[in-house]
């Protein structure tokens, strides 16, 4: 089978390829840990684990970067400025009267939580941009040797001048973009668009994060506030995935993700420093998810609408259940989060579990296996599998994936327990687990063998038209967590809400 997606770097759906057989380099752009992540950023998150699924059922081995920033990133960026502004680190510190390393780690650690909560595949690396220090001051150094900076009042900056593809990755007008600044542009940057590379400490102020920067990357006649005293400084926020990425992954990618949002800074900011120094591609594939909205609204805190997965399960929802929703809309395309469609989400998940449990009623023979294995249903099970992977393979559509699980799965339901192929059934959920994440199987046991014998005396009690005994039996039933659902061939169980 094909796998097509969607390339930014052509525009178009691209069939996919990797640098080395059977293996795909992918990195992802991470959280900034100042705060709890709202569902608009996991939106994201869950489509690149949609991405590492369909490329494991191609058979490729993923070797996957996530960064965690956790310095760097500055508030200018909401104005259009990202080099100006505090560190939302250091903000989030004062907010919670901590250091910024405090504020890292417990955001870091529940943006890890949250990870396992919501069945994604953890990354083999999982990269803080303070831990690479050393070779982001390397990839300045490279840029430096190679002409690439200059050195104003607060920091070491990337000529973008210098670099005449600048504009082509997102197709930017600088002249119009500079005309329209939100801010004013800083009087000794050579270019509007020039990006720092690192920033300089104020001199009146004590970072919580920040290194020394090395002499060699100064330029002459630079002065130190003191003979004893080292410039301080920190890595801007664009700096730290280039250098995590080309030093985990090597200098060329198969694929990088990310948010629309990051395509005309961030990710051209990343291509430019990268590419000056390695006259290489950063990568051959760049996949962006678009922005989930909330009740039709951009998230906001103004709004109070940037809910947390915590702020959803206080709600009595699952964060299997906000997975479904997400699956729901193509990663292209703006979703829209109202609890109304996490709801219809939830009843889906709800209705695939009940109909998963059905593999626990049925059992096939190797008469069945003879009879089955060629019959018009089980056929279609296995055809399904496939078709699944077909639906993803075309650019991660999901929502042409769920269709076709929601069809298969309205024949189950009408079917006879015996006339459903056990193997094909369990084969077909497995692929909608490992290509989707629903965890089906491991939220789907089994009940209890005292719980199978209430059936088949309550059955029995139907079957001698024993109504007062057979309602006294399904309360029994009910009191172990699932209830009777009576069909013209029987009796199928289903979980209570």
């Amino acid at each position: 089978m094909v796998l097509k997606l969607h390339n930014t770097l052509t525009g178009q759906n691209d069939e996919f390829y990797s640098q080395q057989p059977n293996l795909v380099k992918l990195y992802t752009c991470g959280p900034t840990v100042y705060n709890y992540l709202h569902i608009g950023n996991w939106f994201g998150y869950i489509a690149w684990d949609i991405l590492v699924r369909v490329l494991m059922a191609n058979d490729y081995t993923v070797e996957r970067v996530m960064n965690i920033t956790d310095v760097g990133h500055l508030t200018g960026e909401n104005e259009g400025d990202a080099d100006s502004g505090e560190d939302k680190l250091a903000k989030g510190a004062k907010r919670e009267g901590k250091t910024a390393w405090e504020v890292a780690e417990f955001y870091g650690q529940d943006f890890l939580k949250n990870i396992d909560r919501l069945g994604l595949i953890t990354p083999q690396h999982i990269a803080k941009a303070t831990d690479y220090i050393p070779q982001q001051l390397e990839l300045v150094r490279k840029l430096k040797d190679e002409g690439f900076t200059y050195q104003i009042d607060d920091g070491i900056y990337f000529d973008t001048g210098k670099f005449p593809r600048y504009a082509d990755f997102a197709h930017l007008d600088l002249a119009a973009l500079q005309a329209g600044a939100r801010v004013e542009m800083n009087p000794q940057k050579h270019n509007n668009s020039d990006f720092a590379l690192w920033k300089f400490s104020p001199i009146d102020e004590k970072r919580d994060m920040e290194w020394e920067t090395p002499d060699d990357l100064l330029e002459d006649g630079s002065e130190k506030i003191e003979a004893s005293e080292p410039i301080m400084g920190f890595p801007g926020w664009h700096l730290e995935c280039s250098a995590m990425a080309m030093s985990l992954l090597g200098e060329t990618l198969d694929i990088h993700t990310g948010g629309i949002d990051h395509i005309p800074v961030h990710h051209t900011n990343e291509i430019a420093q990268s590419e000056a120094v390695t006259n290489k591609p950063l990568s051959h594939f760049w996949l962006h998810n678009n922005h989930l909205k909330v009740n039709g609204t951009k998230i906001s805190k103004s709004l109070n609408n940037g809910y947390t997965i915590d702020n959803l399960i206080d709600r009595g929802y699952t964060p299997n259940d906000y997975r479904m929703f997400v699956l729901q809309t193509h990663y292209r395309s703006e979703g829209n989060f109202t609890f109304e469609n996490l709801s219809a989400a939830k009843n889906r998940l709800r209705n695939w579990r009940n109909i998963a449990a059905m593999r626990h009623q049925t059992h096939d023979t190797l008469r069945d296996d003879d009879a089955k294995s060629t019959d018009e249903g089980t056929i279609s099970l296995y055809a399904t599998s496939r078709a699944l992977i077909e639906a993803l393979n075309d650019d991660l559509d999901t929502p042409a994936a769920l269709v076709i699980i929601d069809e298969a799965f309205s024949r189950l339901i009408n079917a006879r327990l015996d006339d459903i192929h056990q193997h094909a059934f369990v084969q077909l959920l497995e692929t909608i687990d490992d290509t989707l994440g629903l965890q089906l199987l491991a939220t789907t046991p089994d009940i209890s063998d005292d719980t199978k014998r209430l059936i088949l005396q309550r059955q029995q009690a139907r079957s001698n038209k024993d109504w007062k005994a057979s309602d006294k039996l399904r309360k029994d039933i009910e009191k172990s967590g699932v209830t009777i659902r009576d069909t013209a061939y029987g009796p199928v169980w289903e979980y209570l809400d």
